[in-house]
């Protein structure tokens, strides 16, 4: 395995391959690894560890097949090229744009336009015809009772029978990505139960969930863009097979749907609200915390794999909330119990965390972080589909078979 450290010198990488430096040397002529200058007294120069991990794959593929297809789909191996979303040790990129720093400075439309096409100023035009029609024809239908998700799919398997401008995926065109905005706003306008998307995303959940609060509507509006991708997730994966049948665009979301609703997934945020609502005061973490991790029952929402240091989301969220309701009891407890995780067992707050710590912060109904995490999500998952659609591969892993 490379050393974890972003940089490491020519000795370790050549020491990771097997190689001598002087092969280490002509790897960074031809392109293979990446270096920058190093020491300038010593006039040494680093090489991507990245870069080194991916020649050390790439030569256990070859040996072993098997074995590496097999490890590439768990943790690990990246499976498929992306230009959409890259995490590092230093956080959380959308094409090369700090995600922490979006959160705060653009609009979810830009954040969607970004993703969608690589360029924010085309928002405006992207957004610029709600689907007012679409919805009208959709909202006598939607049943009532549903929790928002299972609407939010019912709306969608609704809706794309009035949509056939969705089932052109000549990329040449704006077709594709105007389709994208018509989800997004459709999506909202469930959740906000606004039979119409005139307004911004975030102005229209705020409208509906906090309409007395102005400090809410730029927290919704912070969270979306957080929850917007992150890189091959299990729902985007899926979002990206489906698309890569080139199914149209209101089935990708819908898959994207079913997956996050997973308790491995975005369903972890049902998790964290049972677990805070056990916790109930800021005087029983400890003891619940304890407790838990005596019977072995896991701490949801701390200790993202990704983010050895911590999960910048959740970390951003929780600021973000303190700065805006310092005295907010449910943020006190939220807090108190994050310090006390930290303490016992050195893990930080994930994304699904901060959602849910946001949401009740807000005092608004369990299930809102997961619908939340959806509408950010879905950002994602139509990007993720535009990428697939342009590179016109069919995505289809063979299986090792170890049956009779």
């Amino acid at each position: 395995m490379v050393p974890q450290a972003r940089y490491i010198t020519a000795r370790a990488a050549a020491e990771a391959l097997d190689v001598s430096v002087a092969t280490i040397y002509a790897y960074v002529s031809r392109g293979l690894i990446r270096s920058e200058a190093g020491d300038a007294s010593r006039r040494m120069r680093r090489y991507l560890a990245e870069d080194v991990q991916k020649l050390r794959d790439q030569k256990r593929f070859r040996r072993d097949p098997d074995q590496a297809a097999a490890s590439a789909m768990q943790w690990g191996a990246p499976v498929l090229e992306s230009a959409l979303t890259h995490i590092t040790e230093a956080g959380l990129f959308y094409r090369g744009q700090d995600a922490v720093a979006l959160a705060t400075s653009a609009a979810v439309e830009e954040v969607a336009a970004l993703l969608w096409t690589g360029e924010m100023a085309r928002a405006g035009a992207l957004f610029a015809h709600p689907p007012a029609a679409i919805i009208a024809q959709v909202w006598p239908q939607l049943p009532v009772g549903l929790s928002p998700l299972p609407r939010l799919q019912v709306a969608l398997a609704l809706a794309q029978s009035h949509d056939l401008a969705a089932y052109d995926l000549d990329l040449r065109f704006d077709n594709v990505t105007q389709t994208g905005a018509r989800i997004l706003k459709l999506l909202v306008a469930v959740l906000a139960e606004q039979p119409s998307a005139a307004a911004p995303v975030a102005a229209l959940l705020q409208g509906a969930w906090c309409p007395e609060c102005a400090a809410c509507g730029p927290l919704l509006s912070a969270a979306l863009i957080l929850c917007a991708d992150h890189e091959l997730n299990t729902s985007s994966f899926a979002a990206r097979v489906v698309a890569s049948a080139e199914a149209q665009l209101y089935l990708v979301v819908t898959a994207g749907l079913a997956t996050i609703q997973g308790f491995k997934h975005g369903g972890n945020t049902g998790l964290v609200e049972a677990f805070l609502h056990e916790v109930g005061t800021p005087e029983r973490a400890r003891q619940v915390i304890s407790n838990r991790l005596r019977r072995g029952v896991c701490i949801p929402g701390f200790g993202h794999r990704l983010y050895p240091q911590g999960d910048p989301r959740g970390a951003t969220l929780l600021r973000l909330a303190h700065a805006a309701y310092g005295t907010s009891a449910a943020l006190a407890l939220a807090q108190t119990v994050a310090d006390e995780v930290r303490v016992i067992t050195g893990k930080e707050p994930t994304l699904e965390y901060g959602l849910v710590a946001l949401m009740q912060t807000l005092d608004l109904p369990d299930g809102s972080g997961l619908a939340l995490f959806a509408l950010g999500r879905a950002i994602g998952w139509i990007a993720h589909a535009i990428e697939q659609y342009r590179s016109g591969q069919l995505i289809r892993p063979r299986a090792k078979y170890v049956g009779v």
